[in-house]
């Protein structure tokens, strides 16, 4: 079944190619690997995101295609996400640190944490890459797995690689997915006051 889909965004005024282009595949290359210079590149930009009063709340975890570290994210995904991500080169856990170093609590971590998500994932898209975020994740097992302090809450997992056809995925409602238009609320609908 090939099926080419125009998967460019359909806005109400112009914006960036690289945000209008982007989209969530599930389908990803088990061929190809995401160089190690792309790699640094997203995580360099999630690096220079924006956070409240500089705080840098974000950490990852980085599980290459191959590794235990990989392989381990895989295992704590849910429902569909471990039918599919696995194929991606890379699986990125994002983690918010919500209490400093010091015990403040730093409110603003969740918020700053998906800027930075979103910087990784549009910087991987520039280079030619898709991405596909995930909240569907066993969080306690990631926790112990990683070994990860209580002061971060793990909050999702970013997928990383190169896009394959709908064809590669097993199964047939994913394969539905992946070609279902795109879509989203109008602009109107979510803005509460315009004045």
């Amino acid at each position: 079944m090939t099926q080419t889909l125009n998967r460019t965004a359909v806005t109400s005024a112009p914006i960036s190619e690289v945000i209008a282009n982007r989209w969530s595949p599930r389908s990803f290359d088990v061929s190809v690997d995401v160089p190690e210079e792309n790699i640094t590149a997203f995580l360099e930009a999630a690096r220079w995101s924006a956070s409240a009063s500089n705080t840098q709340p974000w950490r990852f975890i980085v599980g290459r295609r191959g590794t235990a570290t990989h392989s381990t994210i895989v295992e704590h995904l849910m429902g569909f996400n471990k039918a599919w991500a696995g194929s991606a080169s890379v699986l990125v856990v994002n983690l918010a640190e919500t209490v400093s170093p010091e015990g403040a609590e730093q409110r603003w971590a969740h918020y700053d944490l998906g800027q930075a998500a979103a910087t990784l994932a549009l910087q991987a898209h520039k280079d030619g890459f898709h991405v596909h975020q995930m909240g569907g994740i066993e969080v306690d097992p990631l926790r112990r797995s990683f070994n990860v302090d209580d002061r971060f809450d793990i909050v999702s997992v970013t997928a990383v690689g190169v896009l394959a056809s709908p064809a590669a995925l097993a199964d047939e409602v994913l394969r539905e997915r992946e070609v279902a238009p795109r879509v989203r609320k109008p602009l109107a609908e979510l803005l509460l006051a315009d004045d």
